[in-house]
């Protein structure tokens, strides 16, 4: 945080913004998703934030320098990987209620400190496997209903093919913030936020040949404006990581299953069942469970989670 005066109040305060931003965001991506492809959703999330990104790193002074890469191809896995880990989560808004949604895609901080042991060589104790069980049960206890093998449940084959998606959302999330966590060494944060971006938009249009639609008027506003939300979210999301050390803020990640409760209810009449409430809130206790021992271990996070967002 050089440079700028440590405020964890106006940390927090962004972070809450950002995570609200991005809640609206995925709820026009959801009322888009019954007509319009996931590729082309893809596309106009990640193009309608490049203009503000880039204002933004203007104002900064870091369009000159920011951009500068030393690892274009680390740019292109990194976006490869978020990018998928995006559309897999938008395709699975159309099979689910955004709560579930929600709650099932905080697998992905779980499921990071498993991959860090397995390709970053990181020391993984029992506190933090006993963390990740306590989380991974809580991710059962929500997708019990959903999954027929679990139990005889009555999930639709839709239901449970939009659960196959969030994990798998959640599995190249973590994916992606590993490969940040080597990126950080050599790459600047605003440089992995941008060509994530870039790369998401150049990904995204190779699926035009497969069935693209017209969108209507109100669709086209609800993605061009997930486009700029989600810009300025990210905006947010950085800069709460430049007032506060990543351990103060990161909690806060989870406040993004209230948004979903209040806008899952309000806007899509998805009420959550009690089997969910329950299950989101063990695997959030274990997620802020992980966080408070990486701070206790002194585990540098703080310059890897601003490069990556609650889509990938």
């Amino acid at each position: 945080m050089k440079g700028q005066t440590v405020n964890p109040a106006r940390g927090i305060l962004f972070m809450l913004i950002a995570v609200a931003l991005f809640s609206v965001m995925v709820a026009f991506i959801k009322i888009a998703s019954g007509h319009v492809p996931t590729g082309q959703s893809v596309f106009f999330r990640s193009a309608f934030a490049l203009p503000v990104i880039l204002i933004w790193l203007a104002r900064r002074g870091d369009l000159g320098t920011g951009l500068k890469v030393k690892n274009p191809m680390g740019h292109f896995w990194r976006g490869f990987i978020g990018t998928t880990a995006m559309a897999l989560g938008f395709a699975a808004l159309a099979y689910l209620p955004l709560p579930e949604v929600t709650a099932i895609g905080f697998t992905a901080p779980l499921l990071t400190v498993v991959f860090a042991a397995m390709f970053l060589g990181e020391t993984v104790r029992a506190f933090r496997l006993t963390a990740v069980g306590i989380g991974l049960f809580g991710v059962m206890v929500v997708l019990w209903p959903r999954l027929t093998i679990f139990g005889g449940g009555s999930a639709s084959d839709a239901a449970t093919l939009g659960v196959m998606l969030v994990l798998g959302s959640a599995v190249f999330k973590a994916l992606a913030q590993i490969h940040i966590r080597k990126l950080v060494q050599s790459e600047q944060t605003s440089a992995i936020v941008f060509y994530f971006s870039l790369t998401a938009t150049c990904l995204s249009l190779l699926t035009l040949p497969f069935g693209w639609v017209m969108p209507t008027g109100p669709e086209c506003a609800y993605l061009i404006g997930a486009g700029l939300i989600g810009g300025v979210a990210q905006i947010f999301l950085t800069s709460s990581y430049r007032f506060a050390p990543a351990s103060v803020v990161a909690p806060f990640d989870y406040s993004a299953m209230l948004f979903a409760l209040v806008i899952g209810y309000v806007w899509f009449d998805e009420v959550p069942t009690l089997l969910m409430l329950v299950g989101a809130s063990i695997i959030i206790f274990a997620g802020v469970l992980i966080i408070w021992r990486e701070r206790q271990l002194g585990l540098k996070r703080g310059k890897a989670r601003p490069g990556v967002t609650p889509q990938g």
